[in-house]
């Protein structure tokens, strides 16, 4: 919060992977500092560090963001999030999700609810696509990637940090999360657990469980939604 709406220095990284800040890797330099500090076994995988091949051979992996939803912060909007999770061996077993300028706090661990700022959350009871909102971007719905060229009559909607579209589906508030480009497991770890420990169901693009710590560190598109409504989903996309 030092940085943000105050310029800070900000570039764009290499083959088009996107902007970065002076807040991103200053977040990723604390966080490193203090988990693995406090956990010297475990792997390390963040979006603003060095890979590591020795994650592959930890049993216990962080999987971190130090800032999700960076254009966001760039441009002074709230809608950013720190994303912050752990992987044992190739399932995520505990996340937290924070957005410093709303002050929410999703959280979750393999064997507990998912909550926001303590409470309990549970994702929304919708089971048709009509009528449903989708948080997703602009080029999920074309025609192309749904099955006779018939797309879903649900109501798009989008928000910056996808991490945060991940919990705001837990959450309820929207009925579903949809990706169908490969997705950074750092943006994803953390809201993944949070979505499915309230309710949902998180798939791959293709309907297979999701695994992480990877050593392509990505994952083929994402569906969160609550059972039925994933299930609509998955059967109406074509296959790549």
């Amino acid at each position: 919060m030092r940085f943000w709406r105050r310029d800070p220095q900000k570039w764009d990284k290499a083959d088009n992977a996107g902007p970065v800040t002076e807040a991103d890797l200053a977040v990723n330099v604390h966080l490193e500092a203090v988990l693995r500090r406090a956990r010297p076994d475990y792997g390390w995988l963040s979006e603003e560090s060095e890979a590591d091949p020795s994650r592959l051979d930890a049993e216990h992996c962080f999987i971190i963001d130090p800032i999700d939803g960076t254009r966001a912060f760039i441009d002074g909007q709230e809608g950013f999030s720190h994303s912050l999770a752990i992987a044992t061996r190739d399932r995520i077993t505990a996340a937290a999700v924070y957005l410093p300028a709303k002050d929410l706090l999703y959280t979750a661990h393999a064997d507990g609810p998912a909550l926001l700022n303590g409470k309990p959350i549970s994702v929304s009871p919708r089971s048709e696509m009509r009528g449903a909102t989708v948080l997703t971007y602009r080029a999920a719905t074309e025609p192309q990637h749904w099955a006779g060229g018939k797309v879903p009559d649900f109501r798009r909607e989008f928000r910056p940090s996808l991490a945060w579209r991940l919990c705001l589906v837990a959450e309820g508030r929207f009925d579903a999360a949809l990706s169908l480009r490969s997705a950074w497991e750092w943006d994803i770890a953390a809201g993944t657990l949070i979505a499915e420990r309230a309710g949902a169901l998180a798939t791959d693009r293709q309907g297979k469980p999701l695994g992480f710590n990877s050593a392509r560190a990505a994952t083929d598109g994402m569906i969160v939604a609550g059972p039925a409504l994933h299930r609509q989903l998955a059967d109406s996309l074509t296959r790549p």
